[in-house]
C-alpha cells in the first residue's frame, strides 16, 4: 500500500512539473506571438488554457486522494501541500499569458507602438524565473529557489522604469496611447508573472523544511 502511495506522489509530483512546463510555453508563446503581431499563435495560446486549468484540476484532486488514502508523514505532507499551493501560481501564469494574448489580438489593428518599453528584457527575466524555480521544485534545490526570490526586485525595477517611459512616451506622442495603454497592462502581467514565481520559489523552501 506504501509503495502504491508513493507512486501516486510522484506522478502528481511530475504532473506539477509538466503543469510549470505548460505554463513556461504558454508565457514564451505569448509574448513571442506581441513582439512578432502574430495573432494566429495568440489564438493558440487563448484555447491551450483549457489545458493548464484541466491539469490543474487533476493534480488537486490527486492530492485530495493522498491526504485522505492514507495519513502522510511530515515530509510527505509538505510535499502535497506544496503542490496545492504551486499549482494556483502555475494556472494563474497560464492566465496571464492568456491576457498578454488578447492584448496581442487588440493590437494588431494598431499600427503606431511604444518604442522604450522593455518587455523583451521583462519577458526574457521572468521566463528565467520560472524555469528556474521549477528546476528548483523539481531537483529540491533551496539555494536556487532563494536566488529567484533575489531577483524579483530586478523585474519590479524594470516594470516601474517601463511605466514611466511608456507615460513619458504617451504624453510627447498622442499617436501611442491607444498602444502604449494595453502594454501597460502587459507590464503588470509580467511583473504580476514575477511575484507568481517568487511564491512557487517560498512554497518549495516550505516543502524543504528550508524556512
Amino acid at each position: 500500500m506504501r509503495t502504491a502511495y508513493h507512486e501516486q506522489l510522484e506522478g502528481t509530483r511530475l504532473d506539477v512539473v509538466r503543469l510549470g512546463a505548460l505554463a513556461a510555453d504558454a508565457v514564451r508563446s505569448a509574448v513571442a506571438a506581441l513582439e512578432k503581431r502574430d495573432t494566429d499563435l495568440a489564438a493558440r495560446v487563448i484555447a491551450g488554457d483549457d489545458a493548464i486549468d484541466d491539469l490543474r484540476r487533476k493534480i488537486e484532486a490527486a492530492c485530495i486522494q493522498l491526504i485522505w488514502k492514507q495519513q502522510p508523514v511530515a515530509g510527505e505532507l509538505r510535499a502535497v501541500a506544496a503542490m496545492l499551493q504551486i499549482v494556483v501560481d502555475l494556472e494563474r501564469i497560464g492566465d496571464y499569458a492568456v491576457d498578454i494574448a488578447k492584448h496581442t489580438i487588440r493590437l494588431a489593428d494598431i499600427p503606431v507602438r511604444p518604442a522604450k518599453v522593455e518587455i523583451g528584457r521583462m519577458a526574457a527575466i521572468a521566463n528565467e524565473m520560472l524555469r528556474d524555480v521549477m528546476r528548483a521544485y523539481t531537483e529540491g534545490d533551496a539555494a536556487m529557489a532563494e536566488s529567484v526570490i533575489d531577483r524579483d526586485e530586478e523585474l519590479d525595477k524594470l516594470y516601474h522604469r517601463g511605466i514611466e517611459a511608456l507615460q513619458e512616451e504617451m504624453q510627447n506622442d498622442p499617436g501611442v496611447v491607444p498602444a502604449g495603454a494595453m502594454m501597460l497592462y502587459v507590464l503588470a502581467e509580467l511583473e504580476r508573472l514575477g511575484d507568481r514565481a517568487q511564491n512557487i520559489a517560498w512554497h518549495t523552501k516550505e516543502m524543504l523544511g528550508a524556512v
